[in-house]
């Protein structure tokens, strides 16, 4: 059975993250307002049907999908690209693969003692909330 995600999580370390969005070409400004957030996770978790939605003070983003099921991401708000996105478990990891204009984007979540911890595929970028 899959970690349970269930919970309110607050950002602790957001390590490598400016350089995710260079690679990403997010234009300068967007990057430096991005890395002085620390957007917080609400995540609700119900079989394999999942909500992640990622709050900050300057932007949110909401992600309702059920895992293994492909679907069509619009990330216009967050980096202004659309790609087709299917996240499936591995073991106790929640892994996001990315097909767009840009390959091998991702990310994968996990739950380790208290925290979560979120890596960024592409450009390594590791969040622990």
């Amino acid at each position: 059975m899959p970690v349970d995600l269930n919970g309110y999580w607050k950002m602790i370390s957001n390590e490598n993250f400016e350089e995710y969005l260079k690679a990403l070409d997010v234009n300068v400004a967007i990057r430096k307002i991005a890395t002085l957030l620390k957007p917080d996770k609400d995540i609700t978790h119900d079989g394999d049907h999942i909500i992640i939605k990622t709050l900050s003070t300057f932007k949110n983003y909401n992600m309702d999908f059920h895992v293994g099921k492909e679907f069509e991401e619009d990330l216009s708000g967050v980096d202004d690209r659309k790609c087709m996105t299917t996240i499936t478990w591995e073991g106790d990891k929640l892994v996001c693969v990315q097909k767009g204009e840009i390959e091998g984007r991702g990310w994968t979540h996990w739950v380790e003692g208290d925290e979560l911890h979120l890596v960024r595929e592409h450009v390594r970028v590791c969040h622990k909330c």
